[in-house]
């Protein structure tokens, strides 16, 4: 700071210094700023002195100076005092004597200006005595510390109580008095002011006598309050507040308790804030920090009881757990110390002190006070009072009474809410204080609940201001934290109290479920983790479940319902969270557990259902069980709990719902299954592959019917659920973007979910997916109004180019809409005019359908490219996608059983006497109404399909435009229509097949029928190896009704002949467009369908076995699956039949301990196969083989080997035909026979050249194909050796060939085989047998050699020389010849009944055949050896079923029986000597056999030898069929020395025969394998050389 002094002032003191200082001191001390001139002075002051001290000026001068100066102040003295003071203490530490004294000469000079008390006050004893002010510093010393002792530690001596107790006496009386008259708190203070001053009372204690009157009188408010605050005047601030801390200071020993009077009097002190909470505080009991070690102890406690509960304990252990606790609660019951700072709490919400008391509450952790049941009544009273007059305006239910609460009587009490907002600002603050303990008070719970309501429909109604909106909205966000804070966790603690949760239920359901299930997740996750009290009821309630849940049965539903319906009014979340982790373990609880849960609340139904979306959606469960090909069983369970809970109990879908959309929309279909309990139950609309044909008839019916009939669980009254769940999707707008989501998804499940996944599991997902979408859609259609419907699907190009739904989705959503909408045009026209004629009603039906149907003709034609549109019409395409079974037949028979099974119910109600006839009344009404519905919905759907009909017959005409060829055409309509549909549902199946047929049936033009059937039937590999297991199911259903038309046609020339005969889809020849000519010549006739049939069937074994034989899972499964379905139809040739058989034989074998469920399919079909096999029939019986047209038979034999034994127009027509039905699966068969396409199509067109053999041509198809798999290039050409002799390039085609061609051979065979039978009379038969084989047995031994040689090489020399037709024919004949013979039926596998014929028309017929059969023989000879055994039992079978009908006497059946035994030992000698002529014959041959290398036929025989044991061995190499040969030489000879000898001969001959092969396959079998195997290989080549001698003989 810098010198007020300058050093020049002090040297020229005199001159001028001087005068200057005094100027300086008056100006400072004029300045109007009192601190800055004061602060001035003494720094001015402190320099002169200091000056003086060092010399500088001279003490007197400095005396002098100061006496001038001393008047311009009061306050100078002291500020001089003060200067001394500081100087005093610098110079005592100076070591220069000589400022010590110069400091003491100042101070002399100046004692006239400052007092002597002063300076005793201010300088040092010591220095005192120096100046002469005292005498001894010691002495002063002494006597000031007894003054002080005396002023500061002394007490006076007051008069206490004891002592003069008069004057407490009258100030008692005085506060004691009647204070209702005048009398005033000022009136009493002056009277205890007199009293104090009379008797010296003292002032603190009069106060507290004051606060104990107070006390006792706390009515008297308005009266102590004032007089306290005027008392206080007197007082300091703090005397109040030290006698409050030391009155509650005084109960605070353990065993004291501090009475509510003195927390109310400190709480109305705190409320006029005549003292501070912050002083009071301090004084009172427990510590804060007492207080949070107390309340983490009760967490923790809370947490061992949670551990102890969910422990598994030991019985011995539990007795001693029980003491333990018991003593502990014991303890625990002694009284707990007094906590003051609660009881303070207490009194000041009890009088309304809101700010205080959450000030308090503040101070402790959350909800410790409340947790205390005083305060929180306390706290609920003052809630229940701040809300009264909102609640009476707004909350009161209508009707009730209510008792309501007065206000309190201060005025500092928080103000009364009189709306919503001041609601807000101090209720419901004082309701998150309350927290979980709103549950002491269920009437304050309520009425917190009905504001909450009353709100709701405020907020819900629109017409407010945007600032009142903004204000609603914090409001309702406010509204939902008290309810996550407050009303559900105090909801938790309350004993179970149904009426809370209803009332609870009222508010919640005016929340979007999105907000509710929020609050329910935190409630369930968050909330039960925040109060010890709340951790320890999640416990109790676990354990209580448990309890429940183990004893839970089906015979104890309703009382253990009742305890999970208690239980569940409180803690819901919990209960449902344990109960549905026991469903997703034990599926069998699902039944009991949905039938427990009627006594639950609404509002625990609405928690279930979040529950369950909670444990669905679980993030840590696997979906997929651990092998990865099955959806996991819990969820399954879950699923299937979710089906029945909805059902059966009003709980809201939304949020379900929208979760499976949610989790289509991510790409996940595994949900779906939940939708498709869902819509199964709630709806009653089943989706299932096993569908009998019954139920699948009634679902072509209407409603009722399919109610009826087309469901395995009658699922009844499912009207009210089914609204429901409608009503769930129209309000959430799920309906269509469900539809859409599964359709997209279906391709999603293949290309994006299905990446890693094993292919099982994607197609069980795909499956799922697609189901859920035709159960969904089936759905919609039924329950969906007009409008609803066409409000919500938009047209069929937008769905198909803007939403990518795959067609056939499009056309299936779009359908129900035209039906809907074409049914109401229809009556709106039919109201228009009255007019009821039929003709009337159909063309206004048509016409309804011509206003429905333009505008989606004309939106298809964008779904495909425009060269589409060449071949069928875009209202063709329409029609189809858009008709249904409904529209095209009446199930009359589903109606019919329907109506019987009524009939039937109501005749048991009758016959029950038990039952009360009110209720029999009831029950026969019910089945009458019933019974008069289905009969009005068949009639009406009968009008319905004839309207339809007469549409189409219009329409047809212009259906199929074949601006390119037929086969384009058909091709068209497969690829767009019927493939697409045929496996999209059981029904569309079904529908597929009913089209087709329909299309025929109208005589449509440019529709080839036969095409198109033989398109469906051809190569079926493909498709099915490309479908999924459900698809699979349902292609084999539509292959199933294909089947069942064409079995039909088959079955009957007059049904073909009234049904296809004049028909333009059967005609062979495919002309230019607008040829719709019926050339008779044109049409396929009868004999040439049912080899076309034949060929289909052969057809179809073919890709069966291919299929069987991959090795493939899919390709496996889904032919097993698609065989199962067609089994009523096929196989019917026995030999088919067979190969099938073994081929599934095998599957079972391989597969039994690799795929078990492929095992379980294989063994269900071979089960089913065997039991049709009684009704499967030969191939001779299946199609005739003679040609039919005996007299043309001669001129065809020019025709070639393709046309034999047909017109020539015919042989070119079927060749076109086949063209066609070739195209798609040439490719195919080039590869795995590598045949000559022409010849392929010949032999495939003359269905009628075949012989007796045909069966072991048809077998030598499928050998083939098995064999060219198999074998290596080497064998294979050793087979065709071994078939054809002399192999000639034609000669191999045709066996190579041997796939295709023998399907005809077979037809053609059977119907010789039934015209010879016809003709031929039993006893010449028998005559002719017996001789044969006579004259067989002698002279073969003596002949075979000899004749084998000579027949070897003539043969051979023949083959080489003929041409390849010669060759041909040569073959044929020789097979016939052996069929001729007729002495043993299984002759290479031939089915056919082996009748011989008459003796008249033999040559006649040998000759033809010679021409006709030369075909056959290579394939023939390539038969499958274990076919044979089987073949041998079942022709054995058919043998006696085929001749018996021709019997026309009893006679005859008597000759039969008496020769069975002498037949039977003949034929096991003849065997025998066979044996060994053939070994012999065998040397001789390989000798001599050129074509056939030795070691080719050890092969043979070793194959031989170990295909022949099992039936169903893989290889069926052409080899396998020498037995057979052998016995067809036999026949050869016999035949031969049968016609010298009598008819008498041939009839025993004939019993012989079919007494052996009876006796063979029923008790030899195993013997004549045995033989067979050793005969094969000789027997084979032989059995060529007789036939060759034969033929040339």
């Amino acid at each position: 700071m810098a010198a007020l002094l300058p050093a020049e002032w002090i040297k020229n003191w005199e001159k001028g210094g001087k005068s200057e200082f005094v100027q300086l001191c008056r100006a400072l001390s004029e300045n109007k700023n009192h601190d800055v001139g004061f602060r001035d002075i003494q720094q001015a002051l402190y320099e002169l002195a200091y000056h003086v001290v060092r010399g500088n000026l001279k003490h007197d001068q400095a005396s002098n100076v100061l006496g001038d100066v001393i008047e311009f102040r009061e306050d100078m003295p002291s500020i001089l005092a003060d200067v001394f003071c500081i100087l005093d203490i610098e110079t005592s530490c100076l070591e220069e004597k000589n400022k010590r004294d110069h400091f003491t000469q100042l101070v002399l000079a100046c004692l006239y200006l400052v007092s002597d008390t002063v300076l005793k006050e201010r300088l040092d004893p010591e220095t005192l005595e120096s100046l002469g002010l005292i005498k001894q510093s010691q002495q002063f010393n002494q006597k000031s510390v007894k003054i002080k002792t005396k002023l500061f530690y002394k007490q006076q001596k007051f008069n206490l109580l004891r002592e003069e107790n008069e004057g407490y006496a009258k100030l008692i009386a005085e506060l004691g008095q009647d204070l209702s008259g005048n009398i005033t708190s000022d009136l009493i203070l002056e009277n205890i002011k007199s009293l104090i001053g009379c008797f010296n009372l003292d002032p603190n204690r009069v106060l507290d006598i004051i606060l104990e009157v107070y006390e006792c009188r706390p009515e008297y408010d308005d009266f102590f309050v004032p007089l306290i605050e005027s008392y206080m005047y007197m007082c300091e601030p703090q005397t109040l507040c030290h006698i409050l801390g030391f009155k509650f200071k005084f109960y605070q020993d353990p065993s004291g308790e501090t009475p509510s009077s003195l927390y109310r009097v400190a709480a109305v002190l705190l409320q006029h804030n005549l003292i501070d909470l912050e002083d009071l505080y301090v004084h009172l009991l427990p510590g804060d920090n007492a207080i949070i070690e107390e309340h983490k102890r009760e967490i923790v406690e809370a947490k061992q009881i949670v551990r102890k509960l969910t422990m598994v304990v030991l019985s011995s252990e539990k007795t001693e757990e029980k003491e333990k606790e018991k003593e502990k609660e014991e303890e625990k019951t002694e009284k707990p110390p007094d906590n003051q700072k609660l009881g303070l709490l207490e009194a000041l919400l009890k009088i309304g002190d809101w700010h205080h008391a959450q000030s308090i509450m503040d101070q402790m952790p959350p909800f410790y006070s409340t947790s205390h049941k005083a305060i929180a009544i306390a706290l609920c009273q003052l809630v229940h009072v701040t809300i009264e007059p909102l609640y009476r305006r707004v909350g009161v239910p209508k009707g009730a009474k209510g008792s309501p609460i007065s206000s309190l009587p201060n005025k500092r009490a928080p103000k009364q809410a009189e709306s919503f907002e001041e609601l807000r600002k101090e209720v419901f603050n004082m309701l998150c204080y309350l927290g979980p303990h709103l549950s002491h008070d269920p009437i304050l719970f309520a009425k917190v609940v009905r504001l909450g309501k009353a709100f709701m429909k405020e907020f819900q109604s629109d017409g407010s201001k945007q600032e009142d909106k903004e204000k609603m909205e914090t409001l309702f966000s406010c509204l939902l934290s008290i309810t996550d804070q407050v009303l559900l966790p105090s909801l938790s603690l309350m004993d179970c109290n149904a009426c809370m949760s209803e009332e609870l239920w009222g508010m919640f359901k005016t929340f979007p479920y999105q907000y509710r299930y929020r609050l329910y997740g935190q409630w369930k996750n968050e909330t039960y983790n925040s109060h010890p009290l709340l951790v320890k009821v999640k416990a109790q309630t676990i354990d209580r479940a448990k309890y429940i849940m183990k004893r839970l049965t089906k015979e104890n539903v309703k009382p253990s319902g009742r305890q999970i319906g208690k239980l569940s009014h409180s803690n819901p979340t919990i209960l449902f969270d344990y109960i549905l982790s026991q469903i997703q373990k034990y599926d069998n609880l699902i039944t009991p557990v949905v039938d427990s849960l009627k006594y639950l609340t609404s509002l625990n139904y609405d928690v279930l259902a979040y529950c369950i979306i909670e444990a669905l959606a679980n993030p840590e469960k696997e979906r997929m069980k651990h092998d990865d090909t099955t959806i996991s069983s819990w969820l399954q369970s879950l699923a299937s709990f979710c089906g029945a809970v909805f059902r059966k109990y009003p709980i809201e879908l939304a949020g379900l719902l929208q979760y499976v959309a949610n989790q289509l929309k991510a790409g996940k279909s595994f949900d779906l299954l939940i939708l498709k309990e869902v819509v199964q139950k709630m709806a009653g609309i089943e989706i299932t592959e096993e569908m009998t044909m019954e139920q699948l008839e009634a679902m072509t019916g209407g409603e009722q019917l399919k109610a009826e009939g087309g469901y395995f669980g009658q699922i009844r009254n499912t009207k009210k659920s089914s609204q429901r769940l409608k009503d769930a999707l129209l309000d959430h707008d799920l309906a269509l973007p469900l539809c859409l989501l599964m359709a997209q998804q279906r391709n999603g499940v293949v290309f994006q979910e299905g990446g890693e996944k094993h292919l099982k599991l994607v197609g069980k997902l795909y499956d799922q997916c697609h189901d859920t979408l035709v159960q969904f859609g089936g759905f919609l259609a039924s329950n969906l109004s007009t409008e609803d419907y066409i409000k919500r699907v938009p047209s069929i190009d937008v769905l198909c180019n803007e939403f990518h739904t795959p067609h056939d989705a499009a056309f299936f959503l779009s359908r129900p809409m035209y039906a809907h909408h074409i049914s109401s045009k229809y009556d709106e026209l039919k109201k228009a005019e009255k007019g009821n004629k039929q003709q009337h009603k159909v063309h206004k039906y048509i016409t309804s359908c011509e206003l429905v149907m333009a505008p989606v003709h004309e939106a298809v034609i964008s779904l495909h490219l425009p060269k589409v549109w060449d071949d069928i019409s875009p209202q063709f395409y329409a029609t189809f996608w858009s008709l249904t079974m409904y529209d095209l037949a009446v199930p009359h028979s589903s109606y019919d059983r329907e109506v019987n099974k009524l009939k039937v119910q109501m005749k048991a109600i009758d016959d029950n006497q038990e039952m009360p006839p009110n209720k029999k009344k009831k029950e026969k009404e019910r089945c009458t109404a019933l019974q008069d519905k289905l009969l009005e919905e068949e009639k009406k759907q009968l009008e319905h399909v004839q309207r339809v009909l007469q549409r189409l017959k219009l329409e047809k005409d212009n259906w199929l435009l074949a601006k390119s060829t037929k086969n384009e055409t058909i091709t068209k309509f497969l690829q767009l229509c019927i493939f697409p549909r045929c496996i999209f549902s059981a029904i569309d199946a079904v529908y597929c097949a009913h089209f087709v047929e329909l299309v025929h049936q109208q005589k449509t033009p440019n529709f080839s029928t036969l095409l198109c059937y033989d398109r469906v039937f051809s190569d079926i590999i493909y498709t099915v190896a490309s479908c999924t297991e459900n698809e699979a199911s349902r292609y084999g259903r539509f292959l199933c009704c294909m089947l069942e038309t064409v079995t039909r046609w088959h079955s009957d020339r007059v049904i073909y002949e009234k049904e296809c005969g004049n028909y333009p889809g059967f005609l062979t020849i495919l002309r230019a467009t607008g040829f719709d000519g019926g050339n008779k010549a044109d049409q396929l006739d009868y004999e040439n369908f049912r080899h076309v049939v034949h060929k289909w069937h052969y057809k179809l074994t073919k890709a069966s076995v291919h299929c069987l034989e991959t090795g493939e899972y899919t390709h496996i499964r889904n032919i097993l699956i698609v065989l199962t379905k067609i089994l009523p139809w096929y196989p019917k040739v026995l030999n088919l039949g067979q190969a099938l058989e073994r081929r599934v034989h095998k599957i079972c074998q391989e597969e039994k301990e690799k795929r078990p469920d492929l095992y379980a399919l294989a063994m269900g079909y071979s089960g089913q196969l065997k039991s049709r096999k009684p009704f499967m029939i030969p191939e001779n019986e299946f199609h005739h083989k003679d040609p039919p047209a005996r007299n043309a038979v001669p001129a065809t034999v020019q025709n070639g080997p393709g046309g034999a034994g047909m017109p020539t127009s015919l042989t070119i027509n079927t060749v076109r035909l086949e063209e066609g039905t070739t195209e798609e699966t040439d490719k195919l068969k080039e590869k795995s026979q590598g045949v000559v396409k022409v010849i392929n199509k010949t032999v495939n067109a003359t269905p009628k050249v075949t012989t007796s053999n045909g069966n072991s041509a048809s077998n030598s198809k499928i050998i083939k194909e098995k064999d060219d798999k198999e074998k290596s290039g080497k064998e294979k050409d050793k087979e065709k050796k071994d078939k054809t002799p002399a192999a000639t390039p034609e000669m191999k085609a045709l066996g190579k060939d041997g796939k295709d061609k023998p399907k005809e051979e077979r037809a053609n065979k059977d119907e010789k085989a039934r015209e010879i039978k016809e003709k031929t009379p039993k006893s010449d038969k028998e005559k002719e047998k017996v001789k044969k084989e006579e004259k067989a047995s002698k002279e073969e031994k003596s002949k075979t050699v000899v004749t084998i040689i000579e027949s070897k090489s003539t043969a051979e020399k023949e083959r080489e020389k003929e041409p390849s037709r010669e060759r041909d024919l040569a073959k044929e004949m020789k097979s016939k010849e052996n069929a001729k013979g007729g002495e043993k039926v299984p002759v290479a596998g031939s089915l056919k009944s082996p009748v011989p014929r008459s003796e008249t028309s033999e040559s006649e017929r040998e000759q033809k055949r010679r021409k006709v059969d030369t075909h056959s023989s290579p394939s023939h000879s390539s038969t499958v050896k274990d076919n044979l055994n089987e073949l041998k039992e079942s022709s054995a079978k058919h043998y006696i079923n085929h001749t018996t009908p021709t019997l026309s006497k009893s006679k005859e059946r008597e000759v039969e029986k008496k020769d069975l035994d002498k037949s039977r030992e003949r034929s096991r000698e003849r065997e025998k000597k066979d044996d060994k002529d053939r070994k012999d014959r065998k040397r001789d041959h390989s000798n001599n056999d050129r074509e056939v290398p030795q070691d080719s036929t050890k092969r043979r025989k070793e194959e031989n030898g170990t295909t022949g044991s099992s039936k169903h061995s893989k290889s069926e190499s052409p080899s396998d069929s020498p037995r057979l040969n052998e016995k067809e030489k036999e026949k050869n000879k016999s035949k031969s020395s049968g016609k010298e000898k009598g008819d008498s001969i041939k009839a025993e001959k004939m019993e012989k025969s079919s007494s052996g092969s009876k006796k063979e396959s029923r008790h030899d079998k195993e013997k004549t394998e045995k033989k067979e195997k050793r005969d094969s290989t000789g027997g084979k080549e032989e059995k060529k050389h007789h036939k060759s001698s034969d033929k040339h003989r």
